[in-house]
């Protein structure tokens, strides 16, 4: 895509943004209907659906040849990365959403052929937006955003899944201990714009490709560093262990993981 189309597809979808921000404030008004989906502890509203099907219905208008993966399953059965793709998590962190009504985003990503064009990622209680792509630069809400500084682990904050530590997974302790300190969000998008705005030195969880696309393209869009924790490739189409990490924090996660493995 050049640089015009690139532009109107950024306009497109913070007008979006700026709609389904406005939507959901107004819902965290009213009665919310909630249902678990694998277990008491993974929760969906119909706001999560209501707002995946106002995506899944512009996106058709505005890129009717793409697909769309989606986390609550109103876009396409996505087989291959071959194409455009876009990937929605309409609301990440509803359990926040739920129960606090702060500290919950919603994410956009676009790929084609596997490689990322653009993301978008939104705190939704505070209209934080960090949004661009590889060749349109990364912006927060309306200004440049450029590279965090290249912090090493021991120096900086590590956020980590609440549950993998919790449940003491191989190497999260680890991590926890080895970092200045460490922090859970309970929103994998809350969590990216803390690390992409310099906040966070990493972040490491395990998550679904609607989790994680946004914050991957946003991450390589800055220079950041990308991988899983195993040696297998991020593969944009199943559930994986992601790190985003500064480059010295990368390598200092991967020579800790070296003493578990």
């Amino acid at each position: 895509m050049d640089q015009t189309q690139l532009q109107k597809m950024d306009e497109t979808v913070l007008d979006w943004l700026d709609d389904i921000s406005h939507l959901v404030m107004k819902r965290v008004q009213q009665r919310m209907q909630i249902e678990t989906k694998s277990s008491h502890r993974d929760l969906v509203t119909n706001v999560d659906r209501e707002v995946e099907q106002y995506y899944v219905q512009h996106i058709r208008t505005f890129d009717p040849e793409a697909q769309i993966l989606g986390e609550e399953g109103f876009g396409d059965a996505v087989k291959s990365t071959e194409g455009r793709i876009w990937y929605v998590d309409p609301i990440d962190g509803t359990m926040n959403f739920v129960k606090q009504q702060d500290e919950f985003a919603t994410m956009v990503a676009v790929y084609e052929d596997g490689e990322p064009v653009m993301a978008w990622i939104m705190d939704i209680t505070k209209h934080d937006v960090v949004h661009g792509g590889p060749d349109f630069g990364v912006f927060h809400n309306d200004e440049p955003l450029h590279a965090p500084t290249d912090t090493a682990l021991k120096d900086g904050l590590i956020i980590l899944s609440g549950a993998r530590l919790l449940y003491e997974e191989k190497g999260f302790t680890e991590l926890a201990k080895s970092a200045l300190g460490y922090r859970v969000y309970g929103s994998a998008g809350i969590s990216y714009l803390h690390v992409l705005t310099g906040k966070a030195v990493a972040y490491l969880s395990r998550m679904r490709p609607w989790d994680f696309a946004a914050g991957v393209a946003l991450a390589k869009s800055l220079g950041l560093k990308v991988g899983t924790i195993d040696e297998h490739p991020l593969n944009m189409l199943v559930s994986g262990s992601v790190l985003v990490a500064t480059e010295k924090t990368f390598d200092d996660i991967k020579l800790i993981q070296k003493e578990w493995t």
